[in-house]
């Protein structure tokens, strides 16, 4: 079963799945494609063509433009933007100005952070409130500030993991909270 607040505007060509709550003043273009059981809160707006996976929740007064996907299991805060034109101009608009952006599954967006187009954000990688992301973000990596910068790196359970040993030359990072371990996360400098 879906809801879909009385006030919420959804096109006849969007697909929502099953289970999904789109609530007050929500506008979801043509197009547009929400997976099963997501949350979707108060002034949202989804841009024609977004796809959206599954369990996803979008927190209030968020923009999500044409150009961005978003897979399952992804949490995005308040008034959370994403951009999706380089190069903006009020004067100059065309489809081959949109820059893609993808935001892979288990990822978490903090609260009024502004994601520049053209990049992707790793799987449970984990970006702080308020944030400004211009560049990847790998898989896991804790990030924040404006711009950005990869601070450490984060378990599934949302927790920061810290550096256990090495196991096979590869350092193994543990979560504290669920004891998950992981290796090759270092790869990447901070």
């Amino acid at each position: 079963m879906i809801f879909i607040h009385p006030t919420a505007e959804v096109s006849k060509e969007a697909k929502i799945g099953s289970g999904t709550k789109i609530w007050h003043q929500v506008q979801v273009r043509e197009n547009a494609e929400i997976g099963k059981n997501c949350n979707i809160g108060k002034g949202v707006y989804i841009d024609l063509g977004i796809k959206i996976g599954n369990n996803c929740k979008i927190q209030n007064y968020v923009s999500i433009y044409h150009g961005v996907e978003i897979e399952d299991d992804v949490f995005i805060g308040p008034s959370v933007t994403f951009t999706n034109d380089m190069y903006p101009r009020a004067f100059i608009w065309n489809e081959e100005k949109v820059v893609r952006t993808l935001i892979k599954k288990g990822a978490s967006l903090g609260a009024n952070s502004t994601i520049i187009c053209g990049i992707t954000i790793g799987k449970y990688a984990m970006i702080g409130a308020g944030s400004v992301v211009t560049k990847d973000i790998p898989d896991y990596g804790l990030s924040y500030g404006s711009p950005a910068k990869l601070k450490g790196w984060v378990c599934e359970c949302g927790r920061k993991v810290e550096e256990s040993g090495v196991k096979n030359n590869a350092v193994i990072m543990k979560c504290k909270n669920c004891g998950k371990e992981y290796n090759n996360m270092k790869k990447f400098n901070l």
